[in-house]
Parts: C-alpha cells; structure tokens; sequence
C-alpha cells in the first residue's frame, strides 16, 4: 500500500515538471519556429536531401527556440509578476526554481544543437546558435530599453526559415534572403499589434514597444499598416525567384490585401479593438502562406 502510494506520488511529481517543462518552452511558440524551420528546408530540399536532416532541424528548431524562451524567462522573471499576462507563469509563481530553468536551458539548447550539428551543417548549427544568443541575451534586455527591441528580435525571429534552407541547400543566397525578409517585416504588424493591445500591462513592467513615443497613436498605427504593406510585393517575391509558382504568388498577395485591411481601419479608430483583430491576423497570416507556399511547391 505505501509502495503504491510512494509510487502514484513521484508519477504526480515527473507528469507536474513535464506541464511545468512544457509551460516553460511556450509550447505553441516553439512549435510555431519548428513549422518555419521544416518550412525552410522543405522549400530548398532536392532529391538528394535526407529527412534525418529534416527532422533535425525541425525538432532541433523546437529545442533551441525553447532554450531561448527559458533564458528569456528567467531574466524577466521579476517584471513578469507585474503584468496580469504573465504573472501565473511557473517562475514567478515559484513552480519552478532559476537553477531548474537553468538546467532546462542548457539541456534543450545543447540537444538542439548537437541534432543539427550532427545531421546538418556547421554553417546551420552556429545560425541556430546565434539566433538563441541574440534572442536569449539581446533582445529581452532591450525590451526595458524601448522599441528598438523589435527591431533586434525580428532577426532571429526570421531566422528559422532560413536556417531550414541552409541545412537542405548549405546555401546562403538571394533566396534564403526572401524568406528572410519575409518573416523579418511580419514581425513588425504583428509585435506592434500585441504592444497596442498588451499597453496597459507593458506599462506596469516599464515595457515600451510601439514605434511612437505617443503609444496607442496615428503614428504607431502608419507604421504597423507599413509593415503590413511591405508585405505584399514580399509575398510575390519567391514566385519572383522561382521558388514557387504564380499560384502561390498569387494567393499569398491575396492573403497580404486582407492583412493590410485591419491596420488601415486602425489608422481611422486607433482602437484596441482593431489592434486586436491585426494581432490574430498575424497569428494566422504567416503559418497560412507558408503552407500556401508548400502546396504551391509539391
């Protein structure tokens, strides 16, 4: 009876670290730059490519972008008990310990790493690596700092299409660059979007993110409907370089008009309400024409 109980316990102990391990790697988030990276490499893979390496750099991707959120974690531990968004999280909530996060980190990272260094290339291995860097201990500092955190984290939140690429092609070309650039611009609409929304919470932990120094203003609002804008002859852009066809070119340019939509109402009402409807646009927008893209490709 005690050796049942014994037992059910330390299940209930390893199944509450596994929910607080995947808490901590953002789940969805990882999931999302792991679908990037696969996306890259399926878009450069050729007859010769090895799904070994496909699965490297999509599980791979997975493990790195999580070590990265970790990090990101455990410096904003602190200011995270200040928002309503964050403030359940298990650092601040005291579910887990720095020293644990820190372990996680170097685990994930060091898996993730060692899958694409053994089944890649160097050149992909040390773009993940510094991708986790910049991410881990560049932007999250800057995010006290003011909005030019955005403009540093877009880099390596672009980075895992190309990292795809170069791990199928071991090639950093004008193609790996449009796919780049792609996911690069997105990030402006869609992180200005969350700042709109998240303002009053971000205010509380001292985080401005919003291109204005007037925040929730006309000119935050023209620069995401810029973003959003830019988007559009970027779409065309690898039909243009032959990585796809013209179906794709064009479905994602029709994609891109119904994006740009909300961020031009928001010029008019600069409501929290619109900025919400660019937020969830965002979400689905990129995910949407990197599938259109596959499709198009096979």
């Amino acid at each position: 009876m005690v050796t049942t109980e014994l037992n059910t316990n330390i299940q209930t102990q390893f199944l509450s670290k596994v929910k607080i391990l995947f808490q901590l790697l953002k789940f969805r988030l990882s999931f999302l730059v792991a679908f990037s990276a696969g996306f890259g490499f399926a878009l450069g893979m050729s007859k010769d490519s090895s799904w070994l390496s496909f699965w490297a750099v999509c599980i791979g991707g997975f493990l790195i972008s999580g070590s990265a959120i970790i990090i990101n974690q455990i410096f904003e531990k602190d200011i995270d008990k200040l928002m309503d968004r964050t403030k359940n999280r298990p650092l601040p909530t005291s579910q887990v310990t720095v020293e644990e996060c820190i372990k996680y980190c170097i685990i994930t990272g060091v898996t993730g790493l060692l899958l694409l260094a053994i089944f890649t290339n160097l050149e992909t291995t040390l773009l993940a690596l510094m991708s986790m860097l910049l991410y881990g201990f560049v932007y999250t500092p800057l995010k006290l700092v003011g909005p030019i955190a955005v403009w540093v984290g877009a880099v390596p939140g672009a980075l895992p299409p190309m990292l795809g690429w170069m791990a199928a092609t071991s090639k950093l070309d004008e193609k790996a660059l449009a796919i780049f650039a792609l996911q690069f611009i997105w990030q402006f609409p869609h992180f200005w979007a969350i700042a709109w929304v998240m303002a009053d919470d971000y205010k509380k932990a001292g985080i401005r993110l919003l291109p204005s120094k007037g925040g929730q203003n006309f000119s935050s609002a023209l620069q995401i409907m810029i973003g959003a804008l830019l988007l559009l002859p970027l779409c065309w852009l690898p039909t243009y370089l032959g990585i796809t066809g013209q179906l794709s070119g064009c479905l994602t340019m029709i994609c891109g008009f119904l994006f740009l939509l909300p961020t031009l109402q928001l010029l008019k009402d600069r409501n929290k309400k619109t900025a919400l409807k660019i937020m969830f646009a965002s979400f689905l927008y990129l995910p949407l024409i990197q599938i259109i893209y596959l499709i198009d490709k096979i």
